[in-house]
Formats: structure tokens, C-alpha cells, sequence
């Protein structure tokens, strides 16, 4: 598994590119929403990066001729950076056993709309962390200006189908 690096916390600094990150997140083309990890300080934060194209599958319907990328998107690109980040800390073994589900989503904002060709910098940070639920405060952001904001919840369970020890 990919160890983070140690260089200086800057936009071209690659913690885990997205080769490392299909290897903690069981997410894959259409629905991985996230590109880059560019700083980790597991387990309390993280900072992802998606690159937003016009070539995402939702924009042909979301909206035809004003292209916006939807929402719930926004979020559950902060919630596979927090999945990084809380896989980050799990050893191998368990890495194959379990499945972090995203589960709530508490006072989410969007203040401005997300559009081909911008850069989501997604900031996650742990607010509360049990064995195997916890919360996240996420923060969304499109050339520094907050694009959306919310607090979710997450709890980790077994992968079906893979047995258990």
C-alpha cells in the first residue's frame, strides 16, 4: 500500500493518486469522485481533489445545456475522501473485510454551483469516531470559495459476501 509522502502541503503534492486510491475505496468509473489526495494527517484530516469534466456521465442529464454537477455528488465526493482517509488507517486484512457506508448527512449547504472544467477541493475532518461509526465535517470548495458544506455520518460494517475471521 502506498505510504504518504512527506513533502511540503501544496496543490501539486500527491499523497495517493488514483491508482492508490482504488486500492482503499471499492468505488470505480462512473461513481469514483475522487482524483487525488493531497494532504493526510489520518485520522483527524484529509484534502481530496476531483477534477470536474464535461465528459461525467451526469452532466448529459443534469441539466442539458447548463451543466451542473449535481449535489448529492458534491457530497459523496467528501464522503469517499473521508472513506480514504479512515482506510488509511485500517490494517490490509481488514481493508478487504469491511465496507464504510455512508450513512446521514446533517446541515448541508450548497453555496455555489460546481461546473465542467472546475477543481472540487474537498476538506474533511473527523469530528467523533467509535469502532465502527463516527462523523465527519466536510467543506467543498471551487477555487477557494465554498461551494458546499455538511457534517455526515458514516458507519463501517462487514463486506458481504467475505468471510469473516
Amino acid at each position: 500500500m502506498a505510504e504518504p509522502t512527506t513533502a511540503p502541503a501544496t496543490e501539486n503534492r500527491v499523497v495517493y493518486n488514483v491508482t492508490d486510491i482504488m486500492k482503499f475505496l471499492p468505488h470505480r468509473y462512473p461513481f469514483l469522485l475522487v482524483d487525488r489526495i493531497v494532504e493526510l494527517d489520518a485520522p483527524q484530516r484529509i484534502v481530496g481533489l476531483k477534477n470536474v469534466t464535461i465528459n461525467e456521465e451526469f452532466f448529459q442529464g443534469h441539466f442539458p445545456g447548463a451543466p451542473v454537477m449535481p449535489g448529492v455528488l458534491v457530497l459523496e465526493a467528501m464522503a469517499q475522501v473521508a472513506g480514504v482517509m479512515l482506510y488509511s488507517e485500517m490494517p490490509d486484512e481488514e481493508k478487504a473485510r469491511k465496507l464504510i457506508y455512508f450513512t446521514g448527512v446533517e446541515n448541508a449547504k450548497f453555496r455555489r454551483p460546481v461546473l465542467p472544467g472546475d477543481q472540487l477541493r474537498m476538506e474533511v475532518e473527523l469530528l467523533h469516531r467509535r469502532s465502527t461509526f463516527g462523523k465527519v465535517s466536510g467543506r467543498a470548495l471551487v477555487d477557494g470559495k465554498l461551494a458546499a458544506e455538511a457534517v455526515e455520518t458514516f458507519a463501517i460494517a462487514d463486506r458481504p459476501g467475505q468471510p469473516q475471521p
